[in-house]
């Protein structure tokens, strides 16, 4: 597919010029014949790492059920198996639900709605601390204290959306209003699937309660400063800044209590959210704690809520016309409750030693590239950039797997329960959480969302770190086999992009220890914003579809990153000839080779629900836009003879930041 130097030259389209339309020049004829997989919204280079990912897991995952060799993968198989077992999930129906749906209908005050909402919080599916998945208003988390990264803080999140985004209860545009029937439909089938009241008007008290939810809520672009959402509250100032709901009696159902401060994310948030608990009836709050209840379980009951389920957040909200494969949704559950029992034994199957080692030595190479593009900033204080090398410096890169593996011994897994299986995993996520609170900050350890069977990367801002899993490290992405230049344009430029998020726009509030701190000077500080606000700008002016811009400001991070990472490889592709030219490939000469690699990467194909989605709420642009990024670069245009084009900008508008 690749070739034999890592470029798809069966993709590329020659009758477009590369200053006109660059992914189309390099990604043409894929664009023109790749399809979506029915059960995906969407389809990328990642996407078909992944598919491929799943297939090996699902090897692991089918061996742990038949032969395992230790506890843990015991557990793998027992956990997978469960939910492959169709008979006994459909002979339950919906009596799983009955112990938290009991709970919610005993609530009958202020009191005991916090109480309820704490202990139901305890047993939903996992999250992670700073990126909110809660059903409810508030989403509790445990994480590195940004004002003290050796030590762990607790915090909330806003959440308890039923909706994508706050944008969708209010917007007038025909598709989202579509897409808030759908919702309404949803919420009927859950409520009726259950056995709960389906009644119309009852479900549409819930749906404009949410909106009044998300009426205080930030939007997605303010919830990305790190700096605005350090919100430090004792238990009497959170009682003072959010009046209305019974805080110490949720915190310490919700093991929190006791606590001397709390990072309150979205202050206003949550006093719009306490505000309603007073003023809404509690026949609404419970109604509206069943359906967070039955959506989140709805997934892994029987097949009428899992189609119910799909039907909106698969068909309505993405597009994707099928549900996946059940072996799939199996793999995929099973990896969150089990992640580091499953990658333990990828990595040991999968990642041998010499690609963890040509990988660290592309780290290395990319991190003195942007040291010296540090030292020759012209906008940048001499003190500062001292303290930019440091934080460079201490960047703990992680690659393939984790040191330390996660142990399950405290995880009841019973064969049969999958429903059960899922609870009991949210809960001992939970109290491993909990468990951290008094212990330091372990840098070495990875989070729920990165196993080495992952396809992504990471930059873990407070911890200073940056991970990059095994299954990431696949082609187009990174082979060790290919020609230096297509893995300095893809994984290369993907190493820079998550060293420059150390000094994107958040990034660089966090100092070198990943301390919430002001260590750069007020004339960096203009400097830095002008020139991402001009990246910014630039972004504003897409139009992915009619009457849809993208949003410079929430991806700015990510745009900051791509282009900070793709002159950092490019440097560290330069330094790695040792002054000899690069050879001619394909009758391609080095750069064109690593601009292409770079566009390659990043080729992709939505359907138009779900560009929406990530129009709106993903701080990632989608793929072709961040493929235009070399269009800010003076090797692209040396590389393709480029003097003019719908893509090609005067030397003068093109953003310079590192």
């Amino acid at each position: 597919m690749f070739g034999r130097f890592g470029i798809d030259t069966t993709a590329n389209d020659p009758t477009i010029a590369p200053g006109d339309d660059f992914p189309s020049y390099v990604n043409g004829k894929w664009y023109a014949t790749a399809t979506i997989p029915a059960d995906r919204s969407w389809y990328s280079e990642s996407l078909r790492i992944n598919d491929d990912t799943m297939l090996r897991v699902r090897a692991i995952d089918e061996a742990a059920g038949s032969s395992p060799k230790s506890d843990s993968e015991r557990k793998v198989g027992d956990y997978y198996a469960s939910y492959l077992d169709e008979a006994a999930i459909e002979a339950k129906g919906k009596s799983p639900l009955s112990p938290e749906l009991a709970l919610v209908a005993a609530v009958n005050n202020p009191r005991e709605l916090a109480a309820t909402m704490a202990r139901l919080e305890r047993s939903m599916a996992p999250a992670t601390f700073g990126q909110p998945q809660s059903a409810f208003p508030i989403a509790p988390g445990v994480g590195p204290d940004l004002k003290d990264p050796s030590r762990h803080i607790s915090g909330f999140d806003q959440g308890g959306l039923g909706l994508p985004d706050k944008s969708y209860y209010t917007s007038t545009d025909p598709d989202i209003v579509k897409m808030r029937s759908a919702y309404r439909d949803y919420a009927i089938a859950m409520f009726h699937l259950a056995g709960w009241t389906d009644d119309p008007a009852r479900v549409d008290r819930v749906i404009t309660l949410e909106g009044r939810i998300a009426a205080s809520q930030w939007d997605r672009a303010a919830t990305r400063d790190v700096a605005k959402t350090y919100n430090l509250m004792t238990l009497p100032q959170l009682e003072a800044a959010a009046p209305g709901f019974d805080w110490a009696t949720y915190l310490k159902e919700a093991k929190l209590g006791g606590r001397s401060n709390y990072v309150v994310s979205e202050p206003s948030a949550m006093a719009g959210f306490a505000k309603l608990v007073p003023n809404t009836p509690i026949e609404t709050w419970r109604d509206y704690l069943a359906l967070r209840v039955i959506g989140n379980a709805a997934p892994m009951l029987s097949k009428a809520f899992v189609d119910a389920d799909f039907a909106y957040h698969g068909k309505a909200l993405s597009g994707t016309p099928q549900l996946r494969a059940r072996w799939k949704r199996a793999v995929a559950f099973t990896n969150v409750a089990l992640g580091d029992a499953v990658g333990k034994v990828y990595a040991a199957q999968y990642f041998p030693a010499s690609s963890k080692a040509a990988m660290l030595t592309m780290v290395d190479q990319l991190r003195t590239a942007m040291a010296a593009r540090i030292d020759r900033l012209d906008w940048m204080a001499p003190q500062t950039k001292l303290r930019a090398e440091k934080k460079l410096a201490n960047l703990l890169i992680q690659v393939g797997y984790p040191d330390h593996w996660r142990e399950y011994s405290g995880f009841t897994v019973v064969r049969g329960d999958a429903y059960g299986n899922y609870v009991r995993a949210a809960q001992f996520e939970y109290d491993r959480w909990i468990g951290k609170l008094d212990k330091p900050v372990d840098r070495g350890e990875w989070s729920i969302t990165a196993t080495p069977q992952t396809v992504n990367a990471f930059n873990a801002g407070a911890q200073v770190k940056l991970i990059f899993p095994a299954a990431f490290l696949a082609p187009p992405h990174f082979d060790p086999n290919a020609d230096p230049a297509v893995n300095y344009g893809s994984i290369g430029a993907v190493i820079g992009h998550e060293i420059t998020h150390s000094f994107d726009d958040q990034g660089a509030k966090l100092d070198e220890n990943g301390r919430l701190s002001d260590w750069w000077t007020p004339a960096d500080v203009k400097a830095f914003e002008a020139a991402t606000g001009k990246l910014a700008a630039e972004f504003d002016a897409y139009v992915p579809a009619p009457g849809m811009h993208i949003n410079g400001r929430l991806t700015l991070g990510e745009t900051t990153a791509d282009l900070g990472g793709l002159l950092v490889a490019l440097d560290a592709y330069h330094a790695s000839l040792g002054g000899k030219p690069a050879p001619i490939l394909g009758g391609l000469t080095g750069d064109q080779r690593f601009f292409m690699s770079f566009a390659q990467t990043w080729r992709e194909l939505q359907r138009p629900e779900d560009l929406r989605d990530q129009v709106t709420n993903d701080p990632h642009p989608p793929g072709r836009y961040r493929a235009m990024t070399v269009r800010n670069v003076d090797a692209w245009y040396a590389a393709f003879g480029i003097k003019s084009g719908k893509m090609a900008l005067a030397p003068a508008d093109r953003v310079k930041i590192w």
